[in-house]
């Protein structure tokens, strides 16, 4: 779908005014009584995402059109109506639509809602050789009627792609998408100016990260370390922020097997990379001036004659040993070494990991938060805020020295995996002993949220791209210059 501004509306087959909670006087339409009727029988008072829909006779033709609610007229309201207007108008024969805006809007109001009808209006179809005509898309162009917005959609636009760049990467199937794949697919980054670096096997048995290559060794697939690096501060930031992401592209759990029901959704075990892949594209391609550094962990945790077994002892980048005890608990095998060689090569004063990294979490908090863990409050408090700003929420859990007990081994230094309860604090206790000191860092458990069974305000049931605006607003917000 192509968005586009005009200062006048053009022809469309489709109009749309959107209006704020409270109604409207008059439309610029010569059916406006017949449409302010209707609207006020169809109880229409312009609540966010609420519509009303006719048909009437203008210019000598039949037109389609939508009242669209636009609540408070907040900027996260025009948003949503966007996502709404999307949904309504997506397969529903609609080709142009043009949008008016009822009482004006700000050139951030109106990219807000054409950010939202962007969001929305993503879809896979890369697979489907069949569809009934009424499921194929038909709208193919939205026109804004705003003058100068064309600047703050620039921005929108690129944090669009981001999003849309991690729900392509989470609903590839892993036969499409492993860690060699996986890294072709940010190649198109160093286009943007995104400096791409690669660690393979040989490299990686070189500096030791024996919990990592651990869970990759049950598969033909090679594991990967893709470090994406954007400076767009000229060379004159000291250290950049670092986010690092969970890669596991499959999960069968390994050796220790999960139920084979719904197994299938362990392709968008890599959720936490697709999201710091598409915050790298959305960075880099709003030009963010800030450094920023994004490595992904990719692995695939596959249970062949050679993969690892609950018992083995693996040693870390860090030195430290780890007795695995589960094999499904691997996420945090990924991260430990993932985070070490982050520290050891940029040196950050801040870093922040992402993954899907336990069920626990889940039953927790359901598919409405994140989970949050850090060793710092004023970096926790910016990662709330920036959730809050853009949706993508999170809520702070305790990170303790009272959980480290359960999480110690008998035979080295820790285990990986602790008892039934406090799953998600005890992996997060397990990456704490991997950050040094000094280090600001934060965990974001985000298990819940990276895929949807239903759909939500900007997605369809599928991947969300979770975590994409969380981490562009944190750096908007704390580390631009």
């Amino acid at each position: 779908m192509e968005i586009q501004f005009s200062p006048t509306r053009p022809a469309a087959d489709t109009l749309v005014f959107v209006v704020p909670k409270g109604g409207f006087d008059t439309l610029p339409l010569a059916a406006a009584p017949v449409l302010a009727a209707g609207a006020s029988a169809s109880r229409f008072v312009g609540e966010t995402g609420s519509s009303f829909e006719s048909f009437v006779e203008e210019g000598g033709r039949t037109v389609r059109v939508l009242l669209l609610g636009v609540g408070a007229k907040a900027d996260q309201d025009y948003e949503k109506a966007g996502a709404a207007l999307t949904a309504k108008l997506a397969t529903s024969g609609a080709i142009h639509a043009a949008v008016e805006f009822f009482g004006g809007a700000s050139a951030d109001q109106a990219a807000a809602l054409a950010f939202g009808a962007r969001l929305r209006g993503w879809r896979i179809d890369t697979y489907r050789t069949r569809q009934s005509e009424k499921a194929k898309p038909t709208l193919q162009t939205l026109t804004l009627v705003a003058a100068g917005a064309d600047a703050a959609w620039e921005r929108q636009a690129a944090v669009a792609a981001g999003v849309a760049f991690t729900r392509e990467l989470v609903s590839e199937p892993a036969n499409i998408l492993y860690p060699e794949s996986f890294v072709e697919r940010c190649r198109p980054l160093e286009a943007m100016g995104v400096k791409i670096t690669v660690l393979d096997k040989a490299a990686m048995e070189q500096l030791g990260m024996g919990a990592l290559l651990g869970v990759a060794q049950g598969s033909p697939r090679e594991a990967r370390l893709l470090a994406m690096e954007w400076d767009g501060t000229g060379g004159l930031a000291d250290k950049p922020v670092v986010f690092v992401g969970k890669g596991v592209t499959f999960d069968t759990g390994g050796i220790s097997i999960k139920p084979a029901a719904g197994m299938e959704d362990m392709k968008w075990d890599m959720g936490g990379a697709g999201a710091v892949a598409g915050a790298m594209m959305a960075i880099a391609g709003r030009k963010a001036k800030a450094r920023v550094v994004g490595i992904c962990g990719l692995v695939e945790n596959m249970p062949d004659g050679n993969a690892q077994r609950p018992g083995d002892i693996v040693t870390s980048m860090s030195g430290q040993t780890i007795e695995v005890l589960n094999t499904d608990a691997e996420g945090r095998l990924v991260l430990c070494d993932a985070l070490t060689w982050a520290q050891r090569t940029y040196n950050p004063e801040v870093i922040v990991d992402l993954a899907t990294l336990t069920g626990a979490m889940i039953v927790s908090l359901g598919n409405e938060y994140g989970g949050l863990f850090s060793n710092d409050d004023a970096l926790a408090a910016d990662l709330t805020a920036a959730g809050q700003a853009v949706g993508d929420q999170l809520w702070r859990f305790p990170l303790s020295a009272a959980y480290d007990k359960l999480i110690d081994s008998p035979i080295a230094d820790m285990k990986n995996i602790g008892p039934r309860y406090a799953g998600s604090i005890t992996a997060a206790q397990f990456l704490k002993r991997f950050i040094e000191d000094g280090v600001k860092w934060a965990h974001l458990d985000i298990a819940g949220m990276v895929w949807a069974d239903k759909p939500g305000g900007t997605w369809d049931k599928g991947a969300t791209g979770y975590g994409v605006r969380l981490l562009d607003r944190l750096v908007a917000d704390r580390f631009e210059k």
